[in-house]
């Protein structure tokens, strides 16, 4: 049972709680608030100083050309299947699905999968489609099978991305049945969302090696999150792990200006001197991609630390500019 503080109260009335066992399970209590899985899921009252941000920063709304799906990039859409999830991450990019209805999102029907896949066919320029939320794998197995098998024979989608924490919060989610579900579907990717080293476990590299031989890659994404994993050791430790179980690690992403959420923010100037520290340390297939989510719709930029000095680039070793 989790005794709440009477400022976590006051925080649980606007933003609830929810967490799995398992991901209770991993916090270093000798740690205390500064653990970092203890800092992403336990309220804070600092998620009620901002009351100035948008809940949707990045214009999904705007960009809804169905009742699910968004249309922002050319080449891909995303289906939002359900605004449930078994761990409420405070940092969440959808807070907006947590103040009851108005703002929530229920689990997808079957008519709005075929008014979105109807959609996509008449768009042939949409190669891939990812399965977002919410957290998709917190669906029944029979739903989610719906929801592949609807895109995946349509000629032009090449790419099928789930993205679940699902590997992070409750590894045992993939069993049997849904491993099935993967080996039978060749279009997929399984998009995850490891922020610290700390979440890696026996069960999570077991899992992983099970959801790799199904033939399905999986690709992580980080957010960068102060007082959580703003430190180059983290990152290259976590990195490194991911990258032991066969999980590239693909974003590093700055926190998105969401209202509830903008304390976690490091500054953009942390990520590039972390992306920074990174170098002569990762190969390249360990060391992920910093970016920015541009409000308004303005899609992701990656960004990089620059080495340049006139005509000159730093070595690895960064004892001189060498001209180029």
């Amino acid at each position: 049972m989790i005794e709440f503080t009477e400022k976590q109260k006051k925080v649980l009335s606007r933003y609830p709680f929810k967490a799995t066992q398992y991901y209770l399970d991993l916090i270093d209590h000798g740690a205390g608030e500064n653990d970092p899985i203890y800092r992403q899921i336990m309220p804070d009252e600092a998620e009620l100083a901002d009351n100035e941000s948008s809940f949707d920063p990045l214009a999904e709304n705007k960009y809804s050309v169905t009742s699910r799906l968004i249309h922002r990039y050319q080449d891909r859409a995303l289906l939002l299947t359900t605004g449930n999830c078994l761990v409420r991450c405070r940092f969440c990019l959808r807070k907006r699905f947590w103040n009851g209805s108005d703002n929530n999102c229920p689990e997808i029907t079957s008519a709005e999968i075929v008014e979105a896949v109807n959609y996509v066919k008449n768009h042939p320029e949409i190669k891939e489609i990812l399965l977002s939320g919410g957290d998709v794998l917190s669906l029944k197995t029979e739903k989610i099978n719906e929801l592949i098998s609807a895109f995946h024979d349509i000629p032009h989608i090449n790419v099928i991305r789930i993205a679940s924490r699902m590997l992070v919060v409750e590894p045992k989610r993939f069993d049997e049945e849904l491993l099935g579900i993967f080996s039978k579907f060749d279009k997929l990717w399984l998009m995850t969302h490891f922020n610290h080293p700390q979440e890696i476990t026996e069960m999570t590299a077991a899992i992983a090696k099970k959801i790799v031989k199904t033939g399905t890659p999986i690709l992580n994404q980080t957010v960068l999150l102060k007082g959580v994993n703003d430190r180059t050791d983290i990152q290259v430790e976590l990195c490194q792990k991911l990258t032991a179980i066969k999980i590239k690690p693909h974003y590093l992403f700055h926190v998105d200006p969401v209202q509830g959420v903008r304390h976690f923010a490091t500054g953009i100037e942390t990520g590039l001197e972390i992306l920074h520290g990174m170098r002569g340390r990762l190969s390249s297939i360990s060391t992920p991609t910093f970016a920015i989510d541009l409000p308004n719709g303005g899609g992701k930029v990656a960004l990089q630390y620059n080495y340049q000095k006139n005509s000159a680039f730093l070595n690895t070793e960064e004892t001189e500019y060498i001209e180029y």
